[in-house]
């Protein structure tokens, strides 16, 4: 079995469906102190099927992006990839082969790799991992999650993550269909407030850098109300202005408005042929005119018009019970007609045994630990 890992020029990484392993997310994320690094990846089919072709092989591009930990170590850190997909069988043994290939490119500095992985979650194809509701109740705990990936590996070395940096839950859109389709697939009540705001006159247009106050300031607004960790600003100009910086993907600031007042808006990106909900603000003011549902629908519209076939709404609870503090976005979502989708989440290869565990044990304590 075969899996050759070789770095190239981050130019020459091809448009992404998946947002972060995209050109874009590369120069966004290089700007805010992250390191990324490019490679093609060649792998046979036997090592991602069981029953794999003896001659036959796949390639992909795989940015991943070094993170310093203090002053003399670092971590990789693979958001969304690998691309990829194994039988579930072959999981582990996939993610160990290419973590042992890949090492040897990473700096002797690197304590480990962390893959944010986008495959499905093995255990939400399970019925008995759901509710007497049909709702997804989660995977066991981790130690069962660890020996069932690592049941075919030669190190049995992968381990969970105790915290998840992107969501492992989230909603897709199929643009695939006709706007009709689209619309007859939402919830009523979700169809109704699309149609309201826009009977009440609110409008939704893009705009660039020159907004940036207005929408910092409803994203303000709204990570108070909600509890959310803040950005910094700056962040968010190196995410509009990378339009301008010669990258492929196209990234829109939608704002809405009513009367000149802005009420909501929101930040996606067109990748290849899927468009990403990165990020949305909106005031507590003229909540009845319902602003964010005339925002979404422009958004998918514009996907759709795009080329894309699927829209990523980018983040929820798995399900809709308040004890979740993510509840309200999976109401919100789930109103679109969206599929919910769940991801493994974030899985470690530790490279350096002890110099790890100090690391995850310091993770745990830190303030942005969580759980999605």
């Amino acid at each position: 079995m075969q899996c050759s890992v070789e770095p190239k020029e981050l130019e020459e990484v091809a448009a992404n469906n998946i947002l972060t392993q995209d050109p874009i997310w590369a120069d966004i994320k290089s700007r805010q102190g992250a390191q990324p690094l490019a490679f093609e990846i060649k792998v046979s089919d036997e090592l991602l099927n069981v029953e794999g072709e003896e001659n036959k092989f796949h390639t992909e591009d795989l940015i991943v992006y070094l993170y310093e930990i203090g002053a003399s170590a670092t971590f990789a850190y693979v958001p969304y990839g690998p691309n990829l997909l194994p039988e579930e069988e072959n999981y582990g043994f996939f993610l160990e082969t290419l973590s042992e290939r890949i090492k040897s490119q990473l700096p002797e500095t690197c304590i480990f790799i962390r893959y944010d992985l986008p495959w499905e979650n093995l255990w939400s194809k399970e019925d008995t991992f759901y509710d007497e509701n049909n709702y997804w109740k989660g995977p066991p705990e981790n130690k069962t999650q660890e020996y069932r990936l690592n049941w075919n590996t030669e190190y049995g070395k992968l381990l969970k993550s105790r915290t998840d940096n992107l969501p492992s839950n989230t909603f897709f859109v199929d643009l695939r269909q006709g706007e009709e389709e689209i619309l007859a697939q939402m919830k009523p009540k979700t169809r109704y407030n699309i149609r309201l705001s826009q009977r009440k006159g609110v409008e939704v247009q893009q705009y660039g850098i020159e907004m940036l106050d207005e929408w910092y300031a409803l994203y303000a607004e709204t990570t108070q109300r909600n509890g959310m960790q803040l950005q910094d600003k700056e962040f968010f100009k190196t995410v509009i202005e990378a339009e301008g910086r010669g990258v492929d993907s196209d990234v829109q600031l939608l704002m809405a408005s009513y009367k000149g007042e802005m009420l909501a808006a929101m930040i996606f990106v067109i990748s290849n042929r899927r468009a990403t909900y990165l990020y949305g603000a909106s005031t507590a003011k003229h909540r009845g005119l319902m602003a964010p549902y005339c925002l979404q629908w422009e958004a998918i519209q514009r996907a759709k018009k795009a080329g894309c076939v699927e829209y990523d709404m980018f983040g929820t609870s798995p399900h809709p019970y308040p004890s979740h503090p993510m509840a309200g976005l999976f109401r919100f979502k789930h109103g679109f007609g969206a599929e919910l989708f769940h991801r493994m989440g974030c899985w470690d290869y530790p490279l350096m045994e002890q110099e790890y565990k100090i690391y995850r044990a310091k993770e745990i304590q830190a303030k942005s630990f969580h759980n999605n």
